[in-house]
């Protein structure tokens, strides 16, 4: 099998899933394959199952796709300051990598959206660290020897880029947020390769 790249994306409006694909696209460019996976919905009752295969959009994540994946990109809208409930629920479900150590030592990296300049981007990337940190993975996120880091004026941290999409998800990724994105992706995917060789 080849070495791939998983980005993990939850997406309710279309920013976060726009982020992932070109996090792709870096990752690409620096020379690794990649797979783009979501998670589904959650409901508080069922009253059917929702089909295992989504009807549009990128395939739903399996544990096997974490499992052998290189290295993680994950991404989730803020929602009060922390991820999506929707990821969450999905990554409560990989104890069973986190007992066989799946995970220690390979990269991983975190993007977010917002719909405000102040609705906890921040702490929502923060807070995505920490499952990823009881897995063992080495973190990375983003260095100011990247330009579009100082100029942007709306989405972009040292922890991993952003996005603000507007109370209305309005407003589209900036020139600034869209080059925040592939460079994260590039530098993951030269760790990736680093470690790979080393």
């Amino acid at each position: 099998m080849q070495p791939y790249i998983l980005v993990l994306y939850y997406s309710k409006y279309g920013s976060t899933r726009k982020m992932a694909h070109l996090i792709a696209q870096g990752i690409q460019n620096a020379g690794c394959a990649v797979k783009i996976r979501t998670v589904p919905e959650i409901y508080p009752a069922i009253q059917q199952a929702e089909p295992s295969i989504p009807d549009e959009g990128e395939l739903y994540c399996s544990l096997d796709d974490v499992q052998y994946c290189a290295g993680l990109a994950l991404g989730s809208p803020t929602r009060f300051g922390n991820m999506a409930s929707q990821m969450k629920y999905f990554l409560d479900q990989t104890t069973s990598l986190w007992l066989n150590g799946a995970l220690q030592d390979k990269p991983a990296c975190v993007f977010t959206a917002s719909g405000s300049m102040h609705g906890g981007q921040e702490s929502t990337l923060l807070t995505m660290y920490l499952p990823l940190l009881h897995h063992g993975m080495l973190i990375m996120g983003l260095t100011n020897a990247e330009p579009a880091l100082s100029n942007t004026k709306t989405g972009g941290t040292p922890y991993g880029v952003s996005h603000v999409s507007g109370t209305r998800h309005e407003q589209d990724l900036s020139q600034d947020e869209k080059r925040l994105c592939i460079v994260q992706g590039e530098r993951l995917a030269r760790l990736v390769l680093k470690l790979q060789t080393s």
